[in-house]
């Protein structure tokens, strides 16, 4: 056997080492708790529904889940933490788009990269966006609210969470797709954002539809278009943005697992079952369609081709609308 034959077989050996190493611990796993990151405060739109699901996954799996809320930094804080643990399936993320917004906004002082650094697991919820404007904006269809700022370029305000934030460049791609100019107003979280809407003292905002339906439903915000790929069963008469006008366009707000790199793939794929399984129970479907949420799963590898497709949508954006962050 020369030096060449010796490497190859030696390659092989470690491959099929490494492959029956990754499965005999995915046999036994988990034999302890599994701690999930919520790079989020408390209580938010992918937390809490993320909570129900790692309760249904733990039933499943006969071990414990334990939640952990490590917010700041534009969850790059959280996403740190998961991406730095060892690749052994105890250490997973709850990621949502500010992973895919930060690879690109955040990349030039960051040490790990929040998409390529992960182990897909899967997607488990997603909501469109709606464009909202408060009443006392004169427009009622999405046709004269383009109207409107058109003529008056960078003279109307839109809010926003935040700098950066899902809200702010699902507003940006709007913008960019009508050719319209308009003035960022961002604020520290989506809670003073609509109040301010609400209360006329910023004429419109794009946020996630979940948590504007009480306010459409009572006439306190005003609905013109979401950005989902079809009409809302919620909103039934409320169009799309792809057809009105800007086809191909789709955003949505949406929160997935995923776990470190090198994490073995029986462990992703026992991980993906579960979650799937939470995900489809009665129970689970029950609490997220009364959230006003989607439930969706797929596989990692789906749920990879997504979180790239989710960053070079979102950096085109960013680069397009020149937004930056301190």
């Amino acid at each position: 056997m020369n030096q060449r034959q010796f490497s190859r077989w030696a390659g092989k050996l470690f491959l099929a080492i490494s492959f029956f190493t990754a499965a005999a611990h995915a046999e036994g796993y988990p034999d302890h708790p599994i701690h999930i990151v919520v790079p989020y405060s408390p209580g938010g739109s992918s937390d809490t529904p993320m909570r129900v699901i790692a309760q249904q996954m733990a039933k499943q799996m006969g071990q414990g889940i334990v939640i952990e809320n490590k917010p700041g930094d534009g969850s790059m804080l959280g996403t740190q933490y998961v991406l730095h643990a060892a690749p052994d399936g105890y250490t997973l993320l709850l990621a949502s788009n500010p992973q895919a917004i930060g690879a690109t906004l955040y990349k030039s002082r960051l040490n790990f990269d929040p998409i390529k650094g992960v182990a897909p697991i899967s997607l488990f919820t997603r909501e469109p966006g709606v464009l909202v404007v408060s009443p006392s904006l004169p427009v009622k269809t999405l046709k004269e609210f383009i109207e409107y700022i058109k003529a008056r370029p960078g003279q109307v305000d839109f809010a926003s969470s935040g700098n950066g934030s899902a809200q702010h460049l699902f507003m940006e791609m709007f913008l960019a797709r009508s050719g319209l100019k308009m003035m960022h107003i961002p604020y520290r979280g989506s809670a003073q954002a609509t109040t301010d809407v609400v209360g006329g003292q910023v004429p419109a905002m794009l946020p996630g539809l979940s948590a504007m339906i009480s306010y459409i439903r009572d006439h306190r915000l005003r609905a013109l278009a979401i950005t989902g790929d079809t009409r809302s069963p919620l909103l039934p008469d409320v169009p799309t943005l792809a057809e009105s006008g800007f086809p191909g366009f789709s955003a949505y707000v949406w929160s997935g697992l995923v776990a470190p790199k090198n994490t073995p793939q029986p462990i992703v794929d026992r991980l993906n079952r579960e979650l799937r399984a939470a995900v489809n129970s009665p129970e689970v479907q029950a609490f997220i369609a009364k959230q006003s949420l989607e439930a969706i799963t797929d596989t990692p590898a789906e749920f990879g081709v997504f979180l790239n497709d989710e960053t070079r949508q979102w950096a085109d954006v960013i680069q397009q609308a020149g937004v930056t962050v301190n």
